[in-house]
């Protein structure tokens, strides 16, 4: 079987508010490519604010300082 390819990438949504990142989402990046800004529920703080686009693997692969 072959591999479908696709010009769609796996981004994750962070609340302005809050900072937590809740939501995943898909989005093509040859037709939008500035961030997009939905409005979404947090859970957190209980109440619908905006959500930006970030990078999925956000603090994941950072380098973390050593505690001495």
């Amino acid at each position: 079987m072959a591999k479908k390819t696709t010009k769609r990438k796996l981004v994750g949504l962070v609340s302005d508010e809050s900072g937590n990142r809740t939501y995943y989402t898909t989005k093509n990046t040859q037709n939008t490519t500035e961030r997009i800004s939905l409005r979404k529920y947090d859970p957190v703080l209980r109440k619908h604010v905006t959500y930006t686009e970030t990078k999925k693997s956000l603090g994941r692969n950072e380098v973390k300082a050593k505690k001495h």
